[in-house]
């Protein structure tokens, strides 16, 4: 769905992420290479980041319920939300997602995923973040380029 009432990405972010890493695990069955050598380091370091990202994106979305806005990029937004996390990242939900992807990447100690991250970023940037900043631009005015200028898209 694309239009004024909404964004108009590509795909649903969370597809994104979890196809890409989903086709990186499918690499790595079929041509394994570890990221690691055999060590509790690369679980104990997977399970802190995505234990983390997920109280991130947690916080996200319930900033976002309190707003009185949605987070999915094919419904409008009808508040622009820029406390919680969102003071600062523009972008906490795939900040998290992200942080979902690499903590996931280290537990499955492959770096196929990790090979897949790059493409996946040019993905995001273009086909989600781009439309999603243009419609927040003409949705909400001076309100969005002010507090576009006072924080950053990622961290």
């Amino acid at each position: 769905m694309s239009g004024a009432d909404s964004s108009g990405v590509i795909a649903p972010p969370p597809v994104l992420y979890l196809g890409t890493l989903l086709l990186g695990s499918v690499v790595h069955v079929a041509a394994p290479l570890s990221l690691l050598s055999t060590t509790l380091a690369h679980w104990v370091a997977g399970v802190l980041l995505m234990a983390i990202s997920a109280a991130f994106a947690r916080w996200a979305f319930v900033t976002l319920r309190r707003a009185g806005t949605s987070a999915n990029p094919y419904q409008p937004s009808v508040a622009l939300t820029t406390t919680g996390p969102f003071r600062f990242s523009r972008n906490p939900i795939y900040l998290a997602m992200t942080g979902l992807y690499l903590g996931t990447s280290l537990l499955v100690n492959s770096v196929w995923p990790l090979l897949l991250f790059a493409p996946l970023m040019l993905v995001m940037h273009h086909g989600v973040i781009l439309k999603e900043e243009r419609y927040l631009s003409a949705t909400f005015g001076e309100a969005y380029a002010a507090y576009k200028s006072g924080v950053r898209r990622w961290l």
